[in-house]
């Protein structure tokens, strides 16, 4: 089904210049802002609440030829969209059985499909629509019927009624509607709309301004989408709807499981777009069994009206229009502020998760290989924070360097000054001898550096660190993070294994804004200083020789990027999109020239080609298939983020599956 739109269903919210009680003029304005939703490709757009004819119509709503033109025009309105490949959703009166009705009328291909009425009508301070508009009709037992309205000979026999889900075939889109005041209610209709399949609501709104509601507006709608898993449009009142005492700003949103895609200014009179993500909500929704349990509870699907709505698919790959920015660094936030936080969050559940392991067995000391890299550094900062928690001195954290073939000299330095101004205990011990013997023992030849070469100075590093643990009575802490974990970039019964991996759910990428925290925070000069040559020291396990007392082993190069890396990590793990998915995200948010349209907002995330991308992705789907059998059995750590590949919690995969669908379908890509 997510072909050529990867999932994605482009929706619009449009605040029209209107005149109050003149439907003929509206009308005229509705069809051209629904005729630019189209130009655009937007499946989907929603106008404000009783746009017809205006919201602040009082009275009015009480002359027949007010209500007689507002049928009319909405008539015109669904013929001279006719000719669009989208639904259009705006908001009149229908008088019903001696009761008028607030309702939502869904149009499309000349046909009104569906009138919706509001459900819960607001009046109390500033409201007094009870006075004109009867809510929608229940059942004696509480559950809301569909019954019809007859427009006119054209449009015979429309449902109306509040339980109507409009089923999109060719993208899976759902969509239900809910009006205004419905989502301010204890227990708004889009609670029901999306326990019965609707993943996409629609509301229009006439929502007045007043000192701090755009901002409580912006959370409720925001969490409304995150708490029913979709997608949340809300079309607002323009500035023409300003009246006597109340004022409207046209505040419209467009959220999806919790973020704002899209919002506009208020009093700008814009129509905003946004592609929401149907399959990351099909996934989330699968993933939280909760979600499908409160479904089961469900006694009411069967009156819910399902009206097939056929619409052309786009084709992702070929237009230049993408209405979403696509996070080039998924785990670390964009905002300087947030990352800040973001930082002291992780770090403190870091040190937390280590304290409580530490107080649990007693344990007064803890061992580290420190190296002078970015993983083992932000392991003693963590460690140190968490001697602190347990009001332990740190003198009791054993800093242990080993010297090996690789190791240069700079990276020696900054891992005595980072023992030294953290307060730890350092110790030195050079492997050179014991690996050497080790080769000699097991007859390999020094001059073949290959990967016996390089793991058998992991392993052994790994042995001194565990019995030196044994000797001083404590627990060896794990430096690797979840990047290394995902590529099996780690040494199996060497630096894979620890007694608690502090780095365990921390990706590369945020290892190094974590270590940047920590410098901008740092008391000492000598103590930044070795922070910031840390960060600029280049990626590198050391096991090789230097050049020129250079690193000559930079892991970059040899399994790619980080960056791409953790993009690729993160959208298969959190939200099980596939490859072709995962190419197209990553070519928006990673694009140089010759590439897409970047829809990414961090402009100093790196560009990479297509050719880049799918050369990275292959090794990424190979060596995270292939390395399994490293996570099946990897040390605690604490979880500090939604990503996990722990065996117990997160990720639960055999060890042996077939990585084949994967790489067919990178096989594929241009």
């Amino acid at each position: 089904m997510f072909c050529m739109n990867y999932g994605y269903f482009r929706a619009a919210a449009a605040s029209v210049d209107l005149k109050v009680a003149d439907p003929a003029y509206n009308s005229e304005l509705i069809i051209t802002a629904a005729s630019q939703a189209d130009a655009k490709d937007a499946k989907l757009v929603v106008f404000p609440e009783l746009c017809v004819t205006g919201y602040t119509c009082g009275d009015l709503f009480f002359q027949e030829s007010l209500l007689s033109a507002a049928l009319l025009q909405t008539e015109r309105i669904a013929k001279e969209t006719s000719g669009l490949n989208c639904i259009v959703v705006v908001g009149l009166p229908i008088k019903k059985d001696g009761a008028l009705y607030n309702a939502a009328a869904a149009l499309h291909k000349g046909k009104i499909l569906a009138l919706v009425p509001k459900t819960f009508i607001p009046n109390y301070s500033e409201f007094y629509e009870r006075r004109h508009f009867a809510p929608a009709q229940t059942r004696a037992q509480g559950l809301p019927q569909t019954e019809t309205f007859y427009f006119s000979d054209k449009n015979p026999a429309v449902p109306f009624g509040t339980d109507i889900i409009l089923n999109v075939q060719d993208c899976g889109a759902k969509i239900a509607f809910e009006i205004c005041e419905d989502l301010w209610a204890p227990n708004p209709p889009s609670t029901r709309h999306a326990l019965n399949g609707a993943n996409i609501i629609a509301n229009l709104s006439a929502s007045n301004e007043i000192i701090g509601k755009a901002e409580y507006r912006r959370l409720l709608a925001a969490s409304t989408s995150a708490r029913l898993l979709c997608g949340y449009i809300y079309a607002d009142a323009s500035q023409d709807e300003s009246s006597q005492d109340m004022v409207f700003a046209g505040h419209n949103l467009i959220c999806e499981n919790g973020k704002v895609l899209a919002q506009s200014e208020l009093f700008q009179k814009q129509m905003i777009f946004a592609d929401i993500d149907l399959g990351l909500l099909e996934a989330e929704r699968a993933k939280t069994t909760t979600f499908a349990q409160n479904q089961a509870r469900q006694n009411d699907k069967s009156l819910y009206l399902q009206i097939p709505v056929s619409l052309k698919q786009s084709d992702y790959d070929k237009t230049p229009l993408f209405f979403r920015n696509v996070d080039a660094r998924p785990f670390v936030p964009k905002d300087t502020q947030k990352r800040g936080e973001r930082c002291r969050e992780v770090i403190t559940l870091q040190a937390q998760g280590l304290a409580k392991r530490l107080r649990h067995i007693n344990c007064k000391s803890a061992v580290i290989g420190l190296s002078g890299g970015l993983d083992s550094t932000l392991a003693l900062l963590v460690t140190c924070r968490a001697f602190d928690l347990c009001k332990l001195d740190r003198k009791g954290i054993l800093a242990v360097t080993m010297p090996g073939f690789g190791t240069t000299d700079r990276t020696y330095q900054n891992a005595l000054a980072l023992a030294k101004e953290a307060g730890a205990t350092l110790k030195e011990v050079s492997i050179a001898a014991a690996v050497r013997q080790h080769f000699a023992d097991i007859g390999h030849d020094e001059s073949q550096r290959d990967i016996t070469y390089e793991n058998s100075q992991a392993r052994e590093r790994t042995q001194i660190l565990m019995d030196l643990s044994n000797k001083s009575g404590g627990i060896v802490i794990g430096t690797g993070d979840l990047s290394e974990l995902a590529l099996g970039w780690c040494t199996y019964n060497g630096d894979h294994m620890s007694m608690y991996g502090v780095n365990a759910s921390i990706p590369k990428t945020l290892v190094r804004h974590l270590v940047q925290w920590e410098a901008d925070s740092a008391q000492s000069t000598k103590f930044k200083e070795a922070l910031l040559d840390v960060l600029n020291t280049p990626v590198s396990p050391e096991l090789l020789p230097p050049t020129d007392g250079k690193i000559s082993q930079k892991t970059e190069e040899l399994v790619g990027p980080y960056e791409l890396h953790d993009f690729f990590l993160y959208n298969m793990i959190r939200y099980g999109f596939g490859p072709k998915k995962i190419y197209f995200l990553a070519c928006k948010a990673f694009a140089n020239q010759g590439n897409s349209q970047k829809a990414s907002q961090d402009q100093n995330a790196p560009a990479f080609s297509k050719a880049q991308i799918k050369k990275w992705l292959k090794t990424f789907c190979q060596r995270f298939f292939a390395q399994q059998f490293k996570r099946s059995c990897m040390p605690d750590g604490a979880k500090v983020g939604t990503v996990s590949l722990s065996p117990r919690g997160d990720w639960r995969m055999p060890s042996d599956a077939s990585c084949a669908l994967w790489l067919d379908q990178i096989n594929e890509l241009d």
